[in-house]
């Protein structure tokens, strides 16, 4: 096969290692790709390996010899999965190869909106807790969440292990899910979208970008939160309506918002969310941990592989 990465840098920087994936053919691996460069790139090319590059119908209509398409993701909203259905292209992700990862993020936001690590570690470099009268120094409220309420949007893997995560601090969970109450782990209450609202102090969105969910998080859905709760997005940027949350943090009826996705990434440099008060946002990181991406590596060499010998496996567009 003609194998070609289109956009090989977020998931090896330098620290992994493409072997075995050149084992299945000929590759060809591009650091990034843009729009106009796929089809001259990918003129010859049998199979595709994307993360971010968007492949529509009109570029798969135009490379003849395409027959596979690997995500190097587990979202794989950048394919035209019904166009590759049509032209008998196979399409496979790589599921569930973060899911420790950004259950760590996750709290990794709730920890530090309610401890403000970042916040104290800078206030004792310029000198604060140094000139204070008293052993200790605080100038933010600081909470406990043993006893508050996690409402978990979404309980797929991810939001399950969340779930256990909250249970171990001593949280209380409820979650919104199509699951029946009956599967549900003991201690997840199962609740409505408005029940979820009006119960949480934290809640977490783990659910996937649908015509539904898309801007679940605006100023209607907010104004029926607890005053001073706190939001966390580590699923997709597109969940919230970024200038309701932001207009939310500003008058303080959002406590705060930890956030690992944008709806534009990256994001404009006067998105409203990068100097809201109480906003923290990272960089699209909750997947990068090494652990993740030695993970993922291997499941999308294993795809191709499987692909390969005739009998593909994590195929999305069956």
């Amino acid at each position: 096969m003609n194998i070609v990465v289109l956009d090989g840098y977020s998931l090896n920087p330098g620290d992994l290692s493409w072997h075995g994936l050149d084992q299945e053919g000929e590759l060809t691996v591009y650091p990034r790709t843009s729009a106009d460069e796929v089809i001259e790139r990918c003129v010859e090319a049998d199979a595709i390996l994307t993360n971010k590059v968007v492949l529509d119908a009109a570029i798969m209509n135009s490379l003849p010899r395409l027959k596979y398409i690997g995500v190097l993701a587990t979202g794989y909203n950048v394919v035209d999965i019904a166009a590759a259905r049509a032209l008998d292209i196979v399409v496979t992700n790589v599921p569930a190869y973060s899911t420790d990862s950004v259950v760590q993020m996750t709290f990794a936001h709730i920890l530090n909106m309610t401890n403000r690590i970042g916040h104290y570690a800078g206030q004792n470099r310029t000198g604060q807790w140094s000139r204070s009268e008293d052993f200790c120094y605080w100038n933010t409220p600081l909470t406990e969440l043993s006893g508050k309420t996690i409402g978990i949007y979404g309980l797929g893997s991810i939001g399950m292990k969340v779930a256990r995560v909250a249970m171990a601090f001593g949280m209380d969970v409820f979650a919104f899910t199509s699951k029946a109450s009956s599967v549900l782990p003991a201690g997840i209450q199962k609740t409505t979208f408005d029940g979820l609202l009006g119960a949480s102090d934290v809640l977490t969105l783990h659910c996937p970008l649908t015509a539904d969910t898309r801007a679940i998080i605006n100023s209607d859905t907010i104004a029926r939160m607890k005053p001073g709760a706190l939001l966390v997005n580590t699923a997709r940027g597109p969940l919230i309506d970024e200038k309701a949350v932001a207009d939310a943090l500003a008058d303080g009826r959002l406590g705060g918002y930890g956030a690992d996705v944008m709806c534009d990434e990256p994001p404009a440099a006067d998105n409203p969310l990068l100097s809201a008060p109480n906003a923290f946002v990272t960089p699209h990181i909750a997947w990068a941990t090494r652990e993740a991406r030695v993970r993922l590596m291997s499941v999308a060499v294993d795809n191709v592989r499987a692909f390969a010998a005739g009998h593909p496996v994590n195929v999305v567009n069956r």
